[in-house]
């Protein structure tokens, strides 16, 4: 399989496993050894700069940590959007066009003139070799081109709609599939 690095995993209504129900994972890196990625759409309470302090003033809306995953919630990794025609920024590692991974160890203030912003995530989604490839083909996960302000989408709670039904046609429809189908 083609690398996924830079493209979105959305759970299908099939995967009922809490940790990945009804989301919306950026796969940060997909090489032979296994897949990386962070879920999008599950945000805290906590606010980034109570956290991480001078990162805060970066953090796009909502200004709070998200849950990456269920791997090291320990560990944070941090993206970044970088503005149009930023093509160099020191500590910026690209994952796919304007969007990165950022070294949360480094000054933020050296960042601030070439991103538009961060969003920091604590823990990750990761999958041993083959495993990712092996769950696609089960049938949990759609796989779909990101947009770059998928990562920072201002209303995260909405992004696994609103990726399904920019698809259009019967993927569209899944986005309506209700989230307990014996309620329905």
């Amino acid at each position: 399989m083609e690398s996924l690095t830079g493209r979105l995993l959305v759970a299908t209504p099939a995967l009922r496993d809490p940790n990945f129900e009804r989301t919306v994972v950026l796969v940060v890196a997909h090489e032979e050894g296994g897949a990386l990625g962070v879920v999008l759409n599950r945000a805290t309470e906590v606010q980034v700069a109570d956290v991480l302090g001078n990162w805060g003033a970066l953090a796009g809306e909502p200004p709070v940590v998200f849950e990456g995953g269920p791997v090291q919630p320990e560990a944070a990794i941090c993206l970044a959007r970088t503005r149009p025609g930023v093509e160099d920024l020191a500590g910026f590692n690209r994952v796919s066009g304007a969007v990165g991974t950022v070294d949360l160890s480094g000054d933020p203030d050296l960042l601030v003139a070439g991103v538009l912003g961060v969003r920091v995530f604590a823990g990750y989604a990761g999958w041993s070799p083959g495993q990712l490839e092996r769950e696609i083909e089960g049938g949990s996960w759609f796989v779909f081109d990101a947009l770059p302000s998928d990562a920072f989408a201002p209303r995260p709670d909405d992004l696994w709609q609103m990726v399904l039904r920019r698809q259009g046609g019967l993927m569209a429809a899944v986005a309506h599939y209700p989230a307990d189908p014996t309620q329905n």
